[in-house]
Parts: structure tokens; sequence; C-alpha cells
């Protein structure tokens, strides 16, 4: 039976920007795995969809940002691969952060238990203008 985790989207002062939820088929994976699938599912939500802009853990090449997400030339697919590799080289070097529950991953290898209510909050960080 699949086990439900809440993911959340959350600006650096707490604010949530997005919530949804993603299925695993165990009660355990990885901090890589949580990765891979939420960036699985987010790009191909938008390569169906194609909605005006992508909501997605990072930004795609040839992405215009925009206040409600980016946008990206009319028809693009996106590379769920491409994104996901960005997605973990964010992680590595700490420009993304994810809480599971109340502590903070630290590796890409570190696993996670999935139980009723657990929670992973990603928050990016952004640079300073000038910095």
């Amino acid at each position: 039976m699949p086990t439900t985790l809440t993911i959340r989207d959350e600006t650096a002062a707490g604010q949530t920007l997005h919530q949804w939820s993603l299925e695993f088929l165990t009660e355990r994976v990885t901090v890589r795995e949580l990765i891979r699938s939420r960036v699985y599912q987010e790009v191909q939500d938008y390569n169906l969809r194609q909605p005006t802009v992508f909501r997605g853990l990072v930004r795609p090449a040839d992405a215009q940002v925009q206040p409600d997400g980016v946008r990206l030339p009319h028809g693009r697919q996106v590379d769920w691969k491409v994104q996901f590799e960005k997605a973990c080289a964010a992680f590595e070097q700490n420009r993304v952060f994810i809480l599971v529950g109340d502590r903070q991953a630290e590796s890409l290898d570190e696993e996670i238990e999935i139980r009723p209510g657990t929670e992973a909050t990603f928050v990016q960080l952004v640079p300073l203008v000038g910095g």
C-alpha cells in the first residue's frame, strides 16, 4: 500500500508557497529518491498541461522569472533528468534545504521514514543582491 508524504515549498521566512502530496511504494526513501520523485512529478505535470508558468524546485534553462513562477517558451518540454541533476546539485550546494518533520536532511543518501502526517519542506535560498 502506498505511503503519502506531504510536500511543501516555503520561503526562508517561513511563508508557504505551494503544498501537495506525493505517494511512495515504501515507508523509507532516501533524500535523493524524494527529490527524484518530486522533480519527476512536477515536470510531468507541466509537460502534460503546459500551464503558463512552471513551478518547480529548480529553474529550467531559458526560463524567464515571473512573480508566480517561471515562464518557458510556448510548447517547450522540460527534461526531468536535467532538472533532477540540477536539484541534487542545489541541495548539495546548500541552495535548497529539506526539512523532514523537525529535522534538516543532510545528505542525498540519508534515509527518511514516511509515517502518517510526515511533511517534507523545501526551502530555496536566494542570493542577496550584491552578494
